[in-house]
């Protein structure tokens, strides 16, 4: 008898740690979700685990106090970063107006009877000004890329290229390049913001025209998928694994701000792509890839009105 109810007792505490054992795991998952789903939302709510192990909730607890500290990093960061892009478009904007001046009198002067060794300093000058003009004005585009969201509509990936290559027509003559380009017959749809694609793929061909060494090759296949090539002997894998960086800049360009690519990956990856860049061979191969719809996270304007990708 005495047997029978040790056995009995033991079987019931069995089945109630394998229960409490059971609850316990299935609490620890509501919180490894409950957390995730914290952690992508901007939200003020906290993890609420109806369970009873102290354990547990002493974890919950202590996973709220991080998520507090978490959420008020964040505000304080995003507040630094919105202060900052508005300090850098309002340094452009101010640079812009000493710069005009500038020109202004620089023109002036090269209307006057100048020594030579005067218009050889004149025209390095001139130089030095229009480089601190690009990069003001790369400023106030890296500061309005970087906020707002792309107004994004259905267009041709392969006509917004097209477009793009025929813009640079005039530099690619006067640098003698010929490009060889693949783009398919036939369209492949995107949701994409037009003027964002436009300087993405604005950067990225200056970028080959910088660094070329007489070649550029651009193929396009039917998934949304860009290759942009070109032979760059001045370029290694250490400093392509740069490109993307801000103000990073080759040597060898001393007229490069170091913020065209980085726009292009910031605007990119805003709508939807990805770009990256490789090095093999003595070339440089720049990858941009804009997979499915693309945007389908962002609002995106069609006609007048506003609507939300479903």
């Amino acid at each position: 008898m005495e047997l029978t109810l040790c056995i009995i007792a033991l079987t019931a505490a069995t089945l109630f740690l394998l229960i409490r054992g059971i609850l316990i795991d299935l609490s620890l998952k509501e919180i490894e979700k409950s957390l995730a789903a914290r952690l992508d939302e901007e939200t003020n709510t906290l993890l609420d685990i109806p369970c009873r192990s102290r354990s547990v909730r002493r974890l919950a607890t202590a996973l709220n106090v991080q998520l507090r500290r978490l959420r008020d990093e964040r505000r304080r960061f995003q507040l630094g970063d919105r202060e900052l892009k508005d300090a850098v478009a309002n340094i452009s904007h101010d640079l812009r107006t000493p710069l005009t001046a500038v020109f202004g009198y620089l023109e002036l002067l090269k209307g006057e009877d100048l020594s030579e060794t005067a218009a050889r300093y004149l025209s390095q000058i001139e130089n030095r000004t229009e480089a601190i003009k690009q990069l003001a004005d790369e400023l106030l585009n890296y500061s309005v890329a970087s906020s707002g969201e792309p107004a994004c509509r259905k267009l041709d990936l392969g006509r917004a290229l097209e477009e793009s290559l025929l813009s640079f027509y005039g530099a690619m003559e006067q640098r003698k390049l010929t490009p060889e380009i693949r783009i398919p017959a036939e369209p492949v749809w995107r949701y994409l913001d037009s003027g964002d694609i436009g300087r993405v793929f604005g950067n990225i061909i200056s970028n080959a025209l910088k660094y070329s060494a007489g070649d550029f090759f651009v193929c396009m296949d039917t998934d949304g998928t860009i290759t942009f090539s070109n032979t760059a002997p001045q370029l290694n894998a250490v400093a392509v694994g740069r490109l993307f960086d801000r103000f990073y800049t080759v040597r060898d360009n001393r007229n490069s701000t170091g913020l065209g690519l980085s726009i292009a990956r910031l605007l990119t990856e805003r709508m939807g792509g990805t770009i990256a860049a490789d090095y093999r061979e003595g070339k440089l191969f720049l990858t941009v890839a804009f997979p499915g719809n693309s945007c389908k996270s962002v609002r995106f304007q069609k006609g007048s009105g506003k609507n939300t990708l479903l």
